[in-house]
Parts: structure tokens; sequence; C-alpha cells
């Protein structure tokens, strides 16, 4: 299974991650959401195997350090650079090139269609990491792994897809999963592609207050533009 919508019934925290799973779950109640898709685990372990990356990511994080940032960042550099010259089975690619074509850009309320590019019909994407270890109750994983934003044509998706595969072996994204006991052979990474809304303001919501845990009170965040300043970590 390379392709899922987001209103899939078999979206679950194993095969899209916990932001597939979560706007899987928001498509369901029939809320307002940019349309796109998810691009499986099933799809990132396909192309790990495929490039025989196993391999490359055990030799690169054994024995390593929670606590060592040169040794993270160059386990990290070794596992991101085979993951950037690795070949994208045709399976995949034809799979998310096709599911891209058919993507419609979105219309805002006057009328104007804003997430194409100026520089041709191709629709203009959010290539977003969903792994499968964050926005757990526990664990959150918050900006540790990449997105992509302002994503146009097939090339460039493909490229971003394959760079977001890569970042579940973020420096920082080792290093929290060693620091919590999390067996790096147990996290996977989805990937969303979404339809980019050209926002003017974008905001957070924390249903509980971040800084006292407070659950009678919420927090919001906001900034102008893309919200990518809030949420990258």
């Amino acid at each position: 299974m390379i392709i899922l919508p987001f209103i899939s019934p078999a979206a679950t925290l194993e095969n899209v991650g916990g932001k597939g799973a979560s706007l899987a779950r928001l498509t369901r109640l029939s809320l307002p959401m940019p349309p796109g898709f998810i691009v499986t685990t099933d799809a990132y372990r396909a192309f790990v195997a495929a490039n025989k990356l196993t391999d490359v990511i055990r030799a690169s994080i054994k024995g390593i350090a929670a606590n060592d940032a040169t040794q993270l960042e160059s386990a990290s550099a070794q596992v991101r650079a085979a993951f950037s010259a690795g070949r994208l089975p045709e399976e995949i690619a034809q799979a998310v090139s096709a599911e891209y074509l058919a993507l419609k850009p979105q219309t805002v309320s006057n009328g104007e269609n804003r997430a194409t590019d100026s520089r041709s019909s191709m629709v203009c994407v959010a290539v977003r990491s969903s792994a499968t270890t964050e926005d757990l109750p526990e664990l959150s994983f918050a900006g540790q792994q990449d997105t992509y934003l302002n994503v146009v044509g097939e090339a460039q998706l493909l490229k971003a897809v394959v760079d977001c595969w890569s970042s579940l072996w973020t420096a920082r994204a080792i290093g929290y999963r060693v620091r919590n006991a999390i067996p790096h052979e147990d996290a996977s990474l989805a990937v969303i592609v979404q339809v980019m809304v050209p926002s003017e303001i974008s905001g957070v919501l924390f249903t509980a207050n971040p800084l006292t845990g407070l659950l009678s009170e919420s927090v919001i965040d906001a900034t102008f533009g893309l919200g990518e300043a809030l949420v990258s970590g």
C-alpha cells in the first residue's frame, strides 16, 4: 500500500504516522481540510529495502550517545547522504506522481486560485513528515523531522519525499530516540502531500497550557504568513 487518501479508514498510526492519523480523523469528521494524500510507511520501508539502507543505518548509529552532538551530527549526515543517493522504486514514483497530478488547487473565498505556482499550472504543495513515533501522549518529536513548503512539480515532489524520509534520521531525532529508549528499528515515516494554503495569518492552538500543563487553559500562538516559524521546533 503506497498511497492512502486522508479519508481512508485504513489510515492508522502504523502506516501513516502521528500527523497522518490526526489528519485522517479530522477529514472523517468532515472538517475543512486542504486536499492531499499520504505516502505510507510501506513506501518508506520499500525504499530502504530497495537501496539496502538498513546496514548503513545500523553502522552509522551503532553505540551512539544521546549527549554527543558531534557523533549525532556525523551519524545523521551519513544516513541522509545514503538516502539522497538512493533510487526511488518506479512503482512508488509513478504512484506519487499520479496522485499529485490529480490534485486540484485550493480556491479561496473570492474565487481566486491561489495554490498554483505562477510559473506553471502545477499545484503547489507542502510535503510533511509524519513519523510513527510522533504526536504521541508521552512523546511529541515536535520539529524533529522535516517539512518542505512551496513544492511545485513532480521532480521536486519526489525529491522532497525522499528528503522527508531521510529526516527520520536527523541528529535531533536520533538523540531523542536514544534518550527515550525508543528502538530505532521501531521508527518509520510516512509523508503527507497537501495543497498549500497561502495563509495571511497562521496559528497553533494548544489545548493545554504548554508552560504549566493546566488543562483548564488553552493557548494560541500566531504569526503573519506561513506558520513555519511556529512549528519548526
